[in-house]
């Protein structure tokens, strides 16, 4: 069994649902997992936990990240030069930490017209970008870009999209760095963390089968670790039970934009919630598509509507319609 550290770098005062930051070092290997958000508090938890270690900074080889997302790679360009350690993630997110300030532009620039055609309203487009504050890390930095089934210091790269396009997870025997992917206090955001999906949940799906076949403990970018399978299969339900409300939201309001039937589903949002909402909203109505048992009416903005010849227009029929296919075999 892998020699696995655990270093909490952040203690998740900022009051999200995950919790604080779940950095990782592999003594051994020489490699450290998701180093953390870009504060000098992160900073001095990740390098007194890796002295803790017995290893010195300079010491480590490969920085691994899991996503792009900033309190998972706020420190990995200081690490990177600390320890002159190579950088690493999956190659469809590699370019929003390479080239940060290019790609951040582009990806507000891509949120703002994404939350358009999901029919967010533009005040409360405006408001998000605005929300939306550039983190403290270098516009660019060098990154090598990995690819599934590939491995660093003997660890597997295992692309688990559906939080972000290029999320990966990194497998050391049966034990998974999981990022967040699969978290154990709550569900992690499939379609709002990432506009450049175009079936998220779809690909959730398969991220879970996948993650099943290779790993047994999960270490996630949240929280410590605990067995995969268990909550793989919690994460399934709440999916199956959102497809069934969603269907059934959907018949009574149709046509409906993903921020309508969003607002019919959580209410009142605000700030990166208008986000995660829409997203999600978006993600089961995209999942629920690409099963026959929903339609698009229009391309600007993106409407929807049931299948009538799928599931007829019962509430009760419609959930048990959607939950039917959280019963069945994830998609290849």
């Amino acid at each position: 069994m892998a020699d696995v550290r655990r270093i909490q770098v952040s203690g998740g005062s900022d009051g999200s649902a995950e919790g604080g930051n779940s950095a990782y070092l592999l003594p051994d290997e020489k490699v450290l997992v998701d180093p953390g958000p870009p504060t000098e508090s992160a900073w001095d938890r990740l390098r007194d936990g890796v002295t803790a270690a017995g290893l010195a900074l300079e010491a480590i080889d490969h920085v691994l990240v899991t996503h792009w997302h900033a309190d998972h790679t706020g420190n990995a360009a200081r690490l990177h030069e600390a320890a002159d350690a190579t950088l690493a993630m999956h190659a469809h997110d590699a370019p929003l930490v390479a080239d940060y300030a290019a790609e951040r532009a582009r990806r507000l620039d891509r949120d703002a017209a994404t939350l358009e055609r999901w029919g967010v309203p533009a005040d409360q487009v405006a408001t998000l970008v605005d929300f939306d504050s550039p983190s403290p890390v270098p516009d660019s930095v060098p990154v090598r870009e990995l690819a599934d089934g590939e491995t660093v210091a003997g660890i597997e790269v295992l692309h688990t999209p559906g939080h972000t396009a290029g999320h990966a997870a990194f497998v050391l025997d049966d034990v998974g760095f999981v990022g967040d992917a699969v978290l154990r206090t709550c569900t992690p955001n499939v379609g709002g963390g990432d506009t450049r999906q175009d079936d998220p949940l779809t690909a959730y799906r398969r991220t879970l089968s996948r993650l099943e076949a290779r790993v047994e403990v999960a270490r996630p970018g949240h929280g410590g670790s605990f067995p995969l399978a268990p909550r793989a299969a919690e994460l399934r339900a709440h999916h199956r039970e959102r497809s069934g409300r969603a269907l059934a939201a959907l018949a009574a309001v149709e046509p409906a934009t993903p921020w309508a039937l969003a607002e019919r589903l959580f209410g009142e949002m605000a700030g990166y919630h208008v986000k995660f909402g829409a997203g999600e909203a978006y993600a089961h109505l995209e999942h629920l598509r690409s099963a026959g048992l929903v339609a698009r009416v229009a391309d600007d903005p993106l409407a929807y509507e049931t299948a009538h010849d799928a599931a007829g227009d019962d509430p009760e029929r419609l959930a048990d319609a959607a939950a039917g296919v959280w019963n069945a075999d994830a998609p290849d």
